[in-house]
């Protein structure tokens, strides 16, 4: 399979796991059994997948000052994901997730999300030169930037930053189930050429602004399921590879459906994710 270049524009979150019985009602109090940590959110799942399927990923993302950001840059470094991020004088976001008995996860942030900015001296140039960007937190001259590449896949998460920036979206990723994920045509000024709606267990649907559509087929894990944290975004990460790479729709979605189902036999934030080996 040819070299593709791939990267992502978001955001970064120190992710710290408790494995709980159940979530605690409100005054309760349970014991984790087990705790491990990593780089999450969405931005920094999507670029060790991406990693994973094209052996590197560049990744364009805002940090703070802090060891925390130490502890995030040198954990994606150890996964082929070459970091540019912004410092900000805000703490780098956190986060505690909680996977219960059902491997169900349920997250607390701490913090603000921080993303990069069209002022940050990132090296946007480098966008125009790879094969597909996804877009999962920024401001809208980001957006644009991000526009540069051959392929741009976004999340229906940034619906109001990609309206600012009204630049065509090659595909969007929301949910059917999910209304704070919801993506109706005629919610941005450009309709995206495919909007991939997911229904989580359950498989998902997919039109294209040609008329063609489609619906997809849960895809089931290679091993027992561990934890859920991460399956969204290693899907939206399959799918930016897969259209980058120049699969039709339909073949981009059935892989982005296996890398969700590999990220949940897996621990934290990037375990189990789909790696190249597996497409063979």
């Amino acid at each position: 399979m040819p070299s593709h270049r791939l990267a992502v524009v978001g955001h970064i979150e120190w992710i710290r796991f408790a494995r709980v019985p159940a979530v605690p009602e409100a005054g309760g109090i349970v014991h984790a059994s087990e705790t491990w940590e990593g780089a999450g959110g969405g931005g920094g799942v999507a670029a060790v997948q991406l990693a994973k399927l094209a052996g590197s990923s560049l990744f364009l993302s805002a940090l703070g000052d802090d060891r925390t950001a130490d502890e995030a840059r040198a954990d994606l470094a150890t996964k082929s994901v070459e970091l540019h991020a912004a410092t900000r004088p805000e703490p780098t976001r956190t986060a505690l997730t909680m996977i219960d008995d059902r491997h169900e996860r349920t997250i607390v942030t701490l913090g603000d999300r921080l993303h990069p900015l069209e002022d940050d001296p990132l090296p946007w140039d480098r966008l125009a030169e790879v094969d597909g960007v996804l877009f999962t937190a920024g401001d809208a001259g980001v957006v644009r930037r991000a526009r540069r590449a051959r392929v741009l896949v976004a999340t229906s998460r940034a619906l109001d930053v990609l309206a600012e920036a009204d630049v065509p979206i090659d595909a969007i990723v929301g949910s059917a189930v999910d209304p704070a994920e919801r993506y109706d045509r005629g919610d941005l000024p450009i309709e995206p050429g495919v909007v991939v709606r997911t229904e989580g267990s359950s498989g998902g649907t997919w039109e294209t602004t040609d008329g063609r559509t489609g619906r997809y087929a849960p895809v089931p894990p290679p091993g027992p399921i561990v934890d859920t944290y991460g399956a969204g975004d290693s899907f939206e990460a399959g799918l930016t590879y897969g259209l980058a790479i120049g699969l039709d729709v339909a073949d981009a979605v059935v892989l982005a459906t296996r890398c969700g189902a590999y990220a949940v036999s897996g621990r934290g934030p990037t375990g189990g994710q789909l790696r190249a080996a597996d497409l063979d």
